[in-house]
């Protein structure tokens, strides 16, 4: 077992920690405050390859691995969590078109994907079907063989009315989990609308809103697999987005802890720096050790993904539960040795802990992680 990057992935995390420091971090503040979506960023990202970063490069990608992306979303998290966030999301649709779409649609939609000049969004929670999308009500009828029609609604979507591409989780077949396809909506087809921006507790440099289908017709074409297959594809792509998300929650924690450090052997309490104090240290021990635990989780799952390991959706599930959970938690334990000033916006800490908040939550709620998790250990 090899705990060391290869020379690559050492350059991977050196790209991605320049550009955080250069564009992320003196940015973070002022996108959370104005609810900016900076798309520019964006696309400068998708310039160094990290647009499709385990999309084949015949249409653009980059070919790298599970452990590979997880480097690099730690590092941009560092950053800014939210739009570290966002790519995560980005790259799991580009992935589910490149793993399971047909040549066609393969290189009519990645070479764009690629470049973020066209962005993409994951559909499938709705207003009734969150920790059981199988449950998903969203239609979409043929219509003879050249097109779906769709009807239904999205509920927090990531890039809603922003996003060019949406890969939406409909049901075309009989109830539950088997009647269910995955296809792509463009956003100017008739029929697709969007609700206004969510009002939310962090995340704020994305926008995140409905997206509603009333009779959008789609070209039949933009069927990814086959029918019935959206939802292996949803649950697939879900196993890369829980370690993406707990590898944000990494750079997070990491942002909060090296913050917590600085201003620890600076803020004077007692006639001496609060960091000479042993239930300082204690508390920066705890912190530390519980951030390099949770990293050899998240690189675990990724190896494990990467090798296409059968255990890889419970390594994903497990590294999800453990890292969103303790490093929000490193987060607060930041917030409370600030002090007053950690609950000021001027400092990170703040934004940090409300935009990590939420990781506890998507890509599979943290509940649904034991879930998952028990469901492997008893069929054993």
């Amino acid at each position: 077992m090899d705990f060391q990057f290869n020379e690559e992935q050492r350059a991977i995390q050196d790209m991605a920690r320049s550009f955080a420091a250069e564009r992320l971090t003196p940015n973070a503040a002022e996108w959370d405050e104005t609810a900016h979506f900076p798309v520019d960023v964006l696309k400068d990202l998708a310039e160094l390859g990290l647009g499709a970063i385990y999309v084949r490069d015949d249409v653009g990608g980059s070919g790298l691995g599970r452990l590979d992306a997880a480097i690099a979303f730690e590092e941009l998290s560092a950053g800014c969590v939210s739009t570290a966030a966002f790519l995560s999301i980005h790259n799991m649709v580009a992935w589910m078109v490149d793993s399971y779409g047909s040549d066609e649609i393969r290189q009519r939609f990645l070479p764009k994907l690629a470049t973020m000049e066209q962005i993409a969004s994951y559909c499938l929670t709705e207003p009734g079907a969150g920790s059981d999308a199988a449950a998903l009500k969203t239609r979409a009828e043929k219509v003879g063989n050249s097109h779906y029609v769709l009807n239904g609604g999205k509920a927090f979507i990531s890039g809603g009315g922003t996003s060019d591409v949406y890969a939406v989780m409909c049901r075309t077949g009989e109830e539950g989990a088997k009647g269910i396809s995955c296809i792509l909506v463009e956003k100017d087809t008739p029929g697709l609308s969007f609700g206004e921006n969510e009002k939310k507790l962090g995340w704020n440099s994305q926008p995140t809103a409905m997206v509603n289908f009333d009779d959008c017709k789609v070209p039949a074409e933009n069927l990814v697999g086959s029918e019935g297959q959206g939802f292996r594809i949803a649950m697939a792509g879900l196993d890369g987005g829980r370690i993406n998300i707990a590898a944000c929650s990494l750079g997070g924690a990491r942002a909060a802890l090296e913050a917590s450090l600085a201003y620890v052997k600076d803020r004077k309490a007692f006639g001496q720096a609060i960091a000479d104090f042993q239930a300082t240290q204690f508390r920066l021990a705890d912190m530390a050790t519980e951030l390099e635990a949770s990293r050899l989780m998240v690189h675990r799952a990724a190896t494990s993904l990467d090798a296409k390991s059968p255990e890889a959706t419970q390594h994903a599930a497990m590294a999800k539960r453990f890292a969103t959970d303790i490093c929000y938690r490193i987060v607060d334990e930041a917030l409370q040795l600030h002090g007053g000033y950690g609950y000021l916006r001027d400092y990170p800490i703040e934004r940090l802990l409300r935009d990590l908040r939420v990781h506890r939550i998507l890509e599979g709620t943290n509940e649904i992680m034991r879930v998952i998790i028990a469901r492997k250990l008893l069929a054993n």
